[in-house]
Parts: C-alpha cells; structure tokens; sequence
C-alpha cells in the first residue's frame, strides 16, 4: 500500500474516533476496515489465524502466555512496549528465544490522535530502539496504543521503517467484566476469514488481572479453530 493510501486511512481513522477501547464508533470502523484496507486490518489467507498479543512484556503474565502457547504448539505476535521492556528486558528476549514474532506498540501507551509528528516518532523510534535491542530482532509490524490510527502514526511507521496493522477480530480482553468465556465468544462473535485476532499478554493498561480471561480462552479457541480446520500463527505467516 503506497504512502497516500496509509495517509487516508489516518484520516478516515481521526474521523471516526479511533479509539478502539472506548469510541462507539470504533465496531464499526474495525467492520469497515475489514473491507476498504484489508492490509491495515491484517486479513491474511482465509485458512490461517494470526494470533496477536498488545502490551508486554509483563513478568506478572506473560511467562503463562508463552507457557500456554508452548503446549498448544503456537507461535503469536507480540506487539511489546518500549517501557514495558524497559522492565523486563529479559522476558522481551524469552518472548523471541521461544520463536515468537516481535512488534512495536509504540515506547509509551498513548493514544496518537492528539500527539503531533514530532513526539509520535520519537516515541515509536525509542520503542522500536529497546525492542529491537532487548529481542535481538528487526520487527517490521506496529501496532498504535489503542488501534489510536492518526495520520502522525502513519509518518511515524513509515520514517522507523515499520509497517502498521491493527486486527480484524477482537476478544474484548481489556474489560472488568471480561471471563475466558466472553473473550472466546467476541472473537467467535468477530471472526471473518483470514482474522487477525487481538488480546492481551498484561493488564498494565486494562482491568487488574483480565488478562486470566484471555489466557483462559486460549483453550476454548484452540478447540474451536481445530474444528475448523485453521492454521494459527504470527503475522509472519499470514499473507496480509
């Protein structure tokens, strides 16, 4: 997608509100975008799942992520923050040393809608800066905090040599009221062929522990995605 597409998707993510945790309009515009930018909603091949985590690394979760996804012989992509990794800079390293895909999701969990250029790429620069130092890799996604999509997001990713997706399918993890139950229902509820799904290895920036819920649901998806003959994977290896 060229540098005029991303631009308007900014616009059109700044009209609608953007701010996927909060905005009514934000169900529609992840709908919308499913069909009208198919690449920044990470729709990939119609018989694999990408499986994505937002807001790690946190010693107090993530450990039972990887755990979990050993067991079930997946491999997701974790969008880490830099402050995050700041702190546990060797559990962003055990992310990747177990075969997971490393993304930026920015240096702090800010909302880009009301931040100018200037301070959004300094903030993606100094995430992608201890990401990449902590994991020893090059990530080539991000993630804004939020799904926040500005038009400065988009410059941003483009000047640190990033690529942004969001999801096509969310569980709703971030919730108080969220259980392992409501979180597997949502992406039932939200899933379209070749999804992108959305949890959450931490709840630094959600509900105290609704990251129980997601990890929860892991399970109950595995089951369900088995039935339906789906592949789950990282980004990498979804065709978006």
């Amino acid at each position: 997608m060229n540098s005029r597409r991303w631009v308007a998707a900014g616009a059109v993510a700044v009209g609608l509100g953007g701010l996927a945790h909060v905005a009514p309009a934000a169900t529609a515009w992840r709908q919308a975008r499913n069909v009208l930018l198919p690449q920044l909603a990470g729709v990939g091949a119609p018989g694999h799942v990408a499986l994505t985590f937002d807001d790690g690394p946190d010693p107090a979760s993530t450990p039972a992520f990887l755990d979990l996804l050993d067991e079930l012989g997946w491999k997701a992509t974790f969008f880490l923050l830099g402050s995050q990794t700041r702190r546990a800079p060797d559990l962003a390293a055990e992310v990747a040393r177990r075969g997971h895909e490393i993304g930026v999701h920015g240096d702090r969990h800010t909302s880009h809608l009301r931040r100018p250029l200037p301070w959004t790429t300094r903030d993606v620069a100094a995430g992608l800066r201890v990401v990449s130092e902590a994991t020893g890799t090059e990530p080539i996604w991000f993630r804004p905090p939020y799904g926040a999509l500005s038009a400065s997001s988009l410059v941003a990713a483009r000047r640190n040599g990033l690529r942004p997706v969001l999801w096509t399918t969310w569980g709703r993890d971030w919730r108080p009221d969220a259980t392992s139950a409501s979180v597997a229902e949502s992406v039932r509820a939200t899933q379209r062929p070749g999804a992108t799904v959305l949890l959450h290895d931490s709840d630094v920036t959600s509900a105290p522990e609704s990251w129980r819920a997601a990890l929860g649901a892991l399970p109950v998806l595995a089951g369900r995605w088995a039935d339906q003959g789906l592949t789950v994977g990282p980004l990498r290896d979804h065709g978006c």
